[in-house]
C-alpha cells in the first residue's frame, strides 16, 4: 500500500522531503523498513519532522545531498496487513476503495474505482466503465460521493451538474 513519496533533497546533509499519505504524517517513521518502487531498494526512516506541507526525513545510509537527490520520486509502500484495522464504517483506506463498484443513487452502474489520484487540489476518484473502457474523473468530496459502502462493495456518486455552455454566468 502506497504510504508516501520522496521528493527533493533538503539541505546538504542528506535529508529529503517526503509527501506522506497517512493520516498522521509522522507514522511513516514507526512502520519500520519501507518497500519502494525501485527493485531491491528498502528504506528506513531514522527521524522526521513536519513542516508546513511535507515531512523532512533522515534516511538510513543517506548522508549527503547527492545521495538524497537520487531518491527523488521514489514511492514508499508497506504491507496492508501492517495497518490498523478500521472499526468505524465511515473510515477507510484509499486502497479499500479500489475495485469498488461506482453507481448512481438509483443503482445505475458507472463502472469500477480504478485509482484515486491527487494532483494538488484534492483527491479525485477515477472510475473505469468496463463496457466502453472510458475513464471518468469525479472530485472525491462528500457532495459528489455521498455514500461509501466498502463492506457492500460499492459507493454512490452524485455527478456534479455541468453548466450549459450556452448559458451566461450570473453577474
Amino acid at each position: 500500500m502506497l504510504v508516501g513519496r520522496i521528493g527533493a533533497a533538503h539541505g546538504i546533509k542528506g535529508e529529503v522531503r517526503v509527501q506522506s499519505f497517512t493520516e498522521d504524517p509522522l507514522a511513516l517513521v514507526s512502520y519500520g523498513p519501507l518497500m519502494t518502487n525501485k527493485a531491491g531498494l528498502t528504506i528506513r526512516i531514522l527521524a522526521a519532522r513536519t513542516t508546513t506541507n511535507v515531512l523532512v526525513a533522515r534516511i538510513e545510509g543517506v548522508n549527503d545531498r547527492s545521495a538524497a537527490e537520487k531518491l527523488n520520486g521514489v514511492e514508499l509502500y508497506i504491507d496492508r496487513a501492517l495497518l490498523p484495522e478500521i472499526d468505524d464504517e465511515d473510515d477507510f483506506y484509499h486502497a479499500d476503495l479500489l475495485g469498488l463498484r461506482a453507481q448512481l443513487a438509483d443503482g445505475t452502474s458507472l463502472g469500477t474505482v480504478s485509482a484515486i489520484p491527487n494532483y494538488g487540489a484534492g483527491d479525485i476518484l477515477e472510475v473505469r466503465d468496463e463496457r466502453s473502457g472510458d475513464t471518468f474523473l469525479y472530485p472525491f468530496t462528500k457532495a459528489v460521493v455521498p455514500e461509501i459502502r466498502v463492506r457492500d462493495g460499492y459507493l454512490v456518486i452524485a455527478p456534479p451538474i455541468e453548466a450549459d455552455p450556452g448559458e451566461e454566468e450570473p453577474d
